[in-house]
């Protein structure tokens, strides 16, 4: 294959002097014609910087960028892009949008051959039947299916996609993602996908290039992706191929980052602190958690007894929820996994007292949950801090109020100790309006620990971040967490993060009337990292029986008894099988 497009010692940087900030240092790559490039990096290392020059939008400082031996001088319809966010015309229809851009870039061909232009993308991104509707009637899926169709009705010889299916939910991601594997080997297009996830690298690229961390980011080692096509995701998860290639990448990803972060530490040790809930303690130091959460109840600390919850809606009511039992160890780490609009989320915020119950009950450490109380902190998907606030005294809001007989010296050192643990030593002082959003979960992280709060509740708690800060964080948290054994319940879709935190992962059916489907026990030794799951005999097995379970219940399908025996079955020899590997290693 001829080569198509080269990168020759790129540079690039922002501003001047005491103000410049280098982006990308010594970039260079040879694309061949035809092929799938997808480019891992990690937020602000340059990825869209990287992919405006390479569409035209903007110049390197330095170095060349040639398309077909020619310098890239400028925007061309030879190389189109869709970008993360959609800019579609909100006023023009799906059909009108897509011919918008084949008239501007054919405008030599006849109308006849236009139309059918237009008509054969919109087709192939599946929105014939929404062709009239204009984008406020469309999900953010279809609006990006748009986007696709509206740059391959362009007909480019390169394919610029920068993150397009980063803002959608994981089941909408998921199908996007099928449908760009069909249409790359459908146009047999040269592709270059700048993406953060991992899983969708692997599923849709000829061959991935990790992007490092900024500031000077450049590409790492390349990972050739030979796995046949068509990609499956559940077959792929027990291929040998697929199964080493994935720890090759994350493992690589994971030591970059953590290389490129200083590691800072200064209040070592909690203060003896008595959270205002307890009355009197004997315990000995670090007292600001284990004191308010001591109890002399084990099993059953949380009980959901047949939870129910209902909306009222113009047509009658609708029960989002029906007959949620579940009963929880104190100290347990539980996950709640399943597809948009399960009811998830409700249960969570039925857990937390901000939304009433209809039916049933909820019993957490002996008493009924009846309201919101500092006895449960919640970390939602979206930080909620006060901008203007800095992390440290963001924090010290709640602490301030929790532990009002504490000196002032002693609170200090509690909003201390968990910054330091989440990794905000040296950001104590900065306001949260200065912050990404992954500095921003940090302080609300570290805010839900120093409550010590009996139940800790996390309605995704990273599903806004991209799967590298995901990453950072699931382990900053497993980290605090193992320091404090808080019960926990976390409400999340994505199947890696489920297993790595949870004791159990529950899994939830479609709503309406949405129960607990499936309950599977984590037995993997703690504590636990990323990196050791990846290595673990028994991961892919776990993951496996959660994929096929999310399969079941794919766009909104009510699986067949057969189906899901199918997966009770494998779960069973499964389970088997580590029985037998431990009485083999006992012996």
């Amino acid at each position: 294959m001829s080569t198509i497009l080269q990168l020759k010692d790129v540079n690039k940087g922002f501003g001047e002097g005491l103000k410049r900030h280098d982006v990308l240092a010594d970039i260079s790559l040879d694309v061949k014609e035809g092929e799938f490039i997808a480019i891992l990096g990690f937020s602000g290392a340059g990825k869209s910087t990287l992919m405006s020059m390479l569409a035209g939008l903007d110049k390197p400082d330095s170095g060349e960028i040639l398309f077909r031996g020619v310098p890239v001088e400028g925007p061309s319809p030879k190389r189109g892009i869709v970008f993360q966010n959609y800019a579609l015309m909100p006023w023009l229809s799906v059909e009108a949008n897509v011919r918008l851009a084949v008239d501007a870039v054919h405008r030599q061909k006849p109308a006849k051959e236009r139309a059918a232009l237009v008509d054969w993308y919109v087709a192939m991104v599946g929105l014939k039947h929404a062709r009239d509707r204009k984008p406020s009637e469309l999900s953010g899926g279809m609006r990006q299916r748009v986007s696709v169709a509206r740059a391959l009705a362009m007909q480019p010889d390169l394919l610029l996609l920068d993150e397009p299916l980063s803002a959608l939910d994981a089941l909408t991601r998921a199908k996007l993602q099928d449908e760009l594997a069909d249409i790359s080997q459908k146009e047999k297009k040269t592709i270059i996908l700048v993406t953060n996830d991992v899983d969708e690298a692997i599923l849709l690229a000829d061959r991935i290039v990790p992007l490092t961390p900024g500031p000077n980011a450049t590409f790492g080692p390349s990972f050739d992706v030979n796995i046949a096509r068509p990609r499956e995701r559940a077959a792929m998860n027990s291929d040998p191929d697929f199964i080493r290639l994935r720890s090759a990448v994350t493992e690589y990803l994971m030591d970059v980052g953590v290389s490129a972060k200083p590691e800072t530490a200064r209040v070592e040790t909690l203060p003896n602190v008595v959270p205002i809930s307890l009355k009197s303690t004997s315990k000995p130091l670090p007292a600001a958690y284990r004191e308010k959460a001591q109890s002399p109840i084990e099993s059953g600390y949380v009980e959901f007894s047949n939870v129910t919850k209902i909306y009222p809606t113009p047509k009658g009511p609708l029960t989002v929820v029906e007959g949620f039992d579940l009963k929880m160890k104190k100290g347990e780490f539980i996950s709640i996994i399943g597809h948009s609009g399960c009811g998830k989320s409700t249960v969570l915020s039925m857990a937390a007292g901000l939304n009433p119950i209809n039916a049933g009950g909820i019993i957490l450490d002996g008493r009924e949950i009846s309201g919101a109380g500092p006895d449960r902190a919640v970390v939602f998907q979206a930080p909620s801090l006060m901008p203007w606030l800095t992390a440290r005294e963001n924090v010290a809001l709640g602490v301030d109020r929790v532990y009002p007989k504490a000196s002032p010296a002693e609170r200090r050192d509690v909003v201390g100790y968990y910054l330091e643990r989440v990794g905000l030593g040296d950001a104590m002082n900065r306001a949260a309006a200065d912050m990404s959003n992954g500095m921003k979960q940090r302080v609300g992280i570290a805010r839900a620990f120093a409550l010590s709060p009996k139940l800790l509740l996390l309605d995704e708690p990273f599903g806004m971040l991209d799967s590298l800060t995901r990453w950072e964080l699931q382990e900053v948290l497993m980290e605090v967490w193992s320091r404090t054994k808080v019960t926990a319940i976390c409400v999340t879709h994505d199947v890696d993060e489920a297993i790595l935190l949870a004791d159990r992962v529950v899994m939830m059916s479609n709503g309406p009337n949405a129960r607990i489907g499936n309950i599977m026990e984590v037995d993997l030794p703690r504590p636990r990292s990323r990196k050791a799951l990846l290595d673990h005999p028994d991961y892919y097995a776990y993951r496996e029986e959660l994929l096929e379970f999310l399969e079941a219940y794919e766009g909104g399908a009510s699986p067949a008894e057969e189906q899901l025996a199918a997966i009770r079955q494998k779960r069973d020899q499964r389970i088997s099988r580590q029985t037998c590997n431990k009485r083999v290693a006992a012996e």
